[in-house]
Parts: structure tokens; C-alpha cells; sequence
């Protein structure tokens, strides 16, 4: 399983959105769709 594929399969399987995610991180949203979709992990 690659990082950003773990990434998605944590979140779902907590039932998080994206947005409760980057909100219990401090970040924005679109920086958790990064990471998922793995565009600043290259």
C-alpha cells in the first residue's frame, strides 16, 4: 500500500471527511486531498 492510499484508508475507515481531518490537524482541506491523491508526496 503506497502512503497516500493509507492515508485514504485511515480516513474512511473512521468515517472522517476530509474536512474533520484537516481540521483536527490544522490544515485546509485541500492539502488532505493532496496527500490522497498523492501530488505533494512526489
Amino acid at each position: 500500500m503506497k502512503m497516500n492510499e493509507g492515508i485514504r484508508y485511515f480516513r474512511l475507515q473512521k468515517n472522517f471527511t476530509q474536512e474533520q481531518v484537516a481540521n483536527r490537524l490544522g490544515i485546509t482541506a485541500p492539502a488532505v486531498n493532496k496527500w490522497e491523491t498523492g501530488d505533494s508526496l512526489r
